[in-house]
């Protein structure tokens, strides 16, 4: 398994609500930010894979907020991903707050590949080397 460093994002004043926490749909966004990080870090950067005509739309979310983020503090958004079959990809994320390494928020996004027409694809069989690559990703954050 490759290592991949946590993506470091700090709080933005923008991101928090009127009860100064930050807003549940910013955690969504940072997973999002993870995730083209942990692409990029393993040599297969968002960029790259849409000018190849690959797309990969999330199909499915969910995330568990378990402590409050406030303005100013930053977190650490830890990447692993569920064994990968070449079609569907379910990347797991861990938001932890840097200063006292309290797990903030923990989800998963789920995806499919697509084809620059728009049809679904096996990445396995279509693009073998991005699909060895995917493989050397961790499965466990303990491995991040």
């Amino acid at each position: 398994m490759q290592k991949i460093t946590p993506w470091t994002h700090k709080v933005q004043y923008y991101e928090t609500d009127q009860m100064q926490i930050v807003h549940h749909s910013n955690f969504i966004r940072w997973f999002e930010e993870g995730r083209i990080h942990a692409l990029e870090e393993i040599g297969i950067g968002y960029d790259r894979l849409e000018k190849m005509g690959i797309g990969s739309p999330v199909i499915s979310i969910d995330a568990k907020i378990a402590k409050s983020v406030r303005f100013g503090e930053t977190v650490r958004i830890e990447v692993a991903i569920e064994p990968f079959d070449g079609v569907r990809l379910t990347v797991k994320y861990r938001v932890v707050r840097a200063e006292d390494g309290a797990v903030c928020c923990t989800g998963t996004t789920g995806h499919c590949f697509q084809g620059a027409d728009g049809r679904l694809i096996s990445i396995k069989r279509k693009y073998p080397e991005i699909y060895e690559v995917m493989q050397k990703m961790p499965t466990d954050f303990e491995q991040v």
